[in-house]
């Protein structure tokens, strides 16, 4: 079947045993190994670029990236020794890719000797530390009550006409590091994004002054579906190298997970392997797993890598298989209500779903204020008695609540206008944030302040009741 052309620049080989779409079936060759990187030229003319996914005793499975459409099975195939490997150095920072690494800015490739396979290495566990630094984000809904940590893998689950992308804007515009003078750096990718909203984000990252410290990395959605199973993984492969090789502290934003999974039950589906839940290969959980737990830090790196992966729950069911397993995997999640957006809230973080599980760990003094678990569990605890007051005022009416109740209704629509409303340019600071959270609690009289302690009420309730006050 098979005529070795030369083995100087790798094996050749002619002839493919079948075409499935993005797929080509090769009859097996000795000594070609998992994930290896794959040339084919077709008689067009045109050289793709494949991996291989599956290798067996009877065939091998090759994913072509790019265009498949004119492959023939008297194409030509070289098979490389090597993975998928991308070069990695400072001069990737202010540019610009597609989603197999070339150039989108008009600029020449990245000119490195060092390469890294952009599958990566696992970290050992013993080598991780345990994130407790925190990040400021401008945003109050995030930073009072859902604090993101540095090595942090912070998820957004959203659904298709909410505001997503602008919240993902924002947060790169105005993420900071609070106190310090470190390098921070952003890696943005992204999945089967539309034409509209790669200009958004990009003219963002350029009016923001953004780009220059951010490295962007986008598949959009008239691309080959089939590049979005690398997409993240380039990313993250730039990100460690910029966090753990150069010192930078890096924040990736991953937008859409859902396109990527979709992606990935594609291919599971031309393989013809059994489904699992919802159609999605059974091995989606460690799929996901290989992108999300290359967020953290190491201990003697000076650098940080921290995630927020941004997912459309389909149909808004947070038991659908992808915001599920993405739930397992991450640390927390923060939610956004469509009933918010739809009465004007921005953004529409809904809390009370939402989590942040090591937000103790990077909040209290030192870091951000003594006050601040305080503050935060009783916002929460104050807000949950807001939303059964409206419930409860949806059926009886607001006359039928009783007088605590309703000062509670009263508390949860100014929580929601003042506190987690804000505007899309509006960088708050940790200060402002925290101040605002007892501005809208003194809404509420002292002794329903359960959650705090008295010397706490002290030193912040007063101050924040009198500035309300004045008002």
């Amino acid at each position: 079947m098979t005529l070795n052309i030369g083995d100087i620049y790798g094996k050749v080989y002619r002839g493919l045993r079948q075409v499935r779409g993005s797929l080509v079936i090769i009859d097996p060759v000795p000594g070609v190994m998992y994930d290896e990187i794959v040339k084919i030229r077709a008689p067009d003319g045109i050289d793709r670029v494949g991996r291989v996914i599956e290798v067996s005793r009877d065939f091998i499975v090759v994913q072509v990236f790019g265009e498949e459409t004119g492959l023939q099975l008297d194409s030509v195939v070289k098979f490389t020794g090597s993975t998928f490997e991308i070069p990695v150095s400072e001069d990737v920072l202010g540019r610009m890719f597609n989603g197999r690494f070339e150039p989108i800015d008009g600029m020449p490739p990245p000119a490195s000797r060092d390469k890294r396979d952009i599958n990566g290495s696992p970290i050992n566990p013993r080598a991780r530390i345990h994130p407790n630094d925190f990040i400021q984000t401008g945003i109050s809904a995030i930073d009072g009550m859902l604090s993101l940590v540095r090595g942090q893998k912070l998820p957004i689950f959203s659904e298709s006409g909410l505001p997503h992308n602008r919240l993902a804007a924002q947060i790169a515009r105005q993420a900071t590091i609070p106190g310090k003078e470190e390098e921070f750096a952003l890696v943005f990718a992204a999945m089967g994004l539309k034409n509209d909203e790669a200009r958004f984000f990009i003219q963002q990252f350029r009016e923001s002054g953004a780009i220059e410290r951010s490295v962007v990395i986008l598949n959009l959605a008239d691309d080959p579906a089939i590049e979005r199973l690398i997409t993240p993984r380039i990313a993250l492969t730039i990100a460690e190298y910029l966090a753990f090789d150069l010192d930078y502290h890096v924040l990736t934003i991953l937008t859409d997970m859902t396109n990527y999974c979709e992606a990935l039950r594609e291919i599971s589906a031309a393989r013809e392997e059994v489904p699992g839940r919802g159609g999605y290969p059974g091995y989606m959980y460690s799929d996901l797993a290989t992108i999300y737990e290359r967020a953290g830090i190491i201990r003697g790196k000076k650098g940080t890598l921290t995630q927020m992966p941004i997912l459309t729950m389909p149909g808004g069911d947070k038991r659908h298989p992808i915001p599920d397993l993405t739930g397992y995997i991450t640390e927390g999640q923060i939610i956004l209500s469509k009933e918010l957006d739809s009465r004007g809230i921005y953004p529409p973080i809904n809390v009370l779903p939402s989590l942040s599980r090591l937000m103790r760990s990077g909040i209290g003094p030192g870091k951000t204020r003594d006050d601040h678990k305080e503050l935060s569990d009783q916002l929460y605890d104050a807000y949950s008695r807001g939303i059964k007051a409206r419930d409860l005022a949806r059926i009886v009416g607001e006359m039928g609540l009783s007088d605590r109740e309703r000062l509670y209704l009263k508390f949860a629509d100014a929580f929601e206008r003042k506190f987690v409303n804000q505007g899309e340019y509006e960088n708050r600071t940790i200060e402002e944030t925290l101040n605002l959270g007892w501005e809208v609690l003194s809404i509420l009289p002292p002794e329903e302040l359960t959650r705090v302690r008295e010397s706490t009420i002290e030193k912040y309730y007063y101050k924040a009741k009198s500035v309300a006050y004045s008002a």
